[in-house]
């Protein structure tokens, strides 16, 4: 069966605590992102990257991955089933302004042998904070096709003014053999081989 899926989550406060309802037009001028460190046994370093883009008009980044992908089935093991790609980027952000995570948008590919199930799920948090609780999204065999889910904050949470606090994102990729048949291999993928395939996370300004 081919099929797409979009589930839609609740992000936990995310991020540290500075509230507002209060929100601003984004900052003119580029936005830039610098990718400190990734690393996970979904990308381990030297095997596996991604990259980040920031939008034209500084609303949203883009994550590429790269062989990030979780399988289960004949001669798969316990580490193959499950998978993670923390990401530890700094945003440059013009003084007077500050940022939140509002959404955040996955999607990818996934083949799911009847029985099979997958999950995808993340958190969030600057460094310093406590991470976001992870909310799980579950894709059930069979399925052949392409999956998208969300994370939504009910409440932004900004980052501190005048300080530079990198951003954690770790995501997790799971994939369980369940009732299917042992020997048939499933598996779920954020890959950048299939060019469709990107993680946006969409930001909230407010003026400090």
């Amino acid at each position: 069966m081919r099929g797409a899926l979009a589930i839609t989550g609740l992000v936990l406060s995310l991020l540290t605590p500075m509230t507002d309802t209060q929100t601003s037009s984004p900052p003119q001028g580029k936005i830039t992102l610098d990718i400190k460190t990734i690393n996970g046994s979904g990308c381990p370093a030297g095997t596996a990257d991604a990259t980040a883009v920031m939008s034209d008009d500084n609303t949203s980044f883009t994550v590429t991955y790269k062989n990030f992908a979780a399988k289960t089935g004949a001669s798969t093991t316990a580490i193959d089933q499950r998978k993670n790609c923390q990401i530890n980027v700094l945003v440059h952000v013009p003084p007077g302004f500050t940022y939140a995570v509002a959404e955040a948008d996955y999607s990818g590919f996934a083949h799911l042998a009847a029985g099979a199930t997958a999950l995808e799920q993340a958190n969030y948090y600057f460094t310093g904070t406590a991470a976001t609780a992870r909310v799980p999204h579950t894709l059930s065999g069979p399925f052949d096709g392409e999956w998208h889910t969300r994370d939504a904050a009910n409440v932004l949470v900004y980052a501190p003014c005048g300080i530079d606090r990198n951003l954690n994102i770790n995501a997790e990729l799971r994939a369980s053999a369940g009732s299917s048949d042992g020997n048939t291999t499933s598996f779920i993928e954020m890959d950048s081989s299939h060019a469709s395939v990107a993680t946006t996370y969409q930001f909230s300004w407010m003026q400090c």
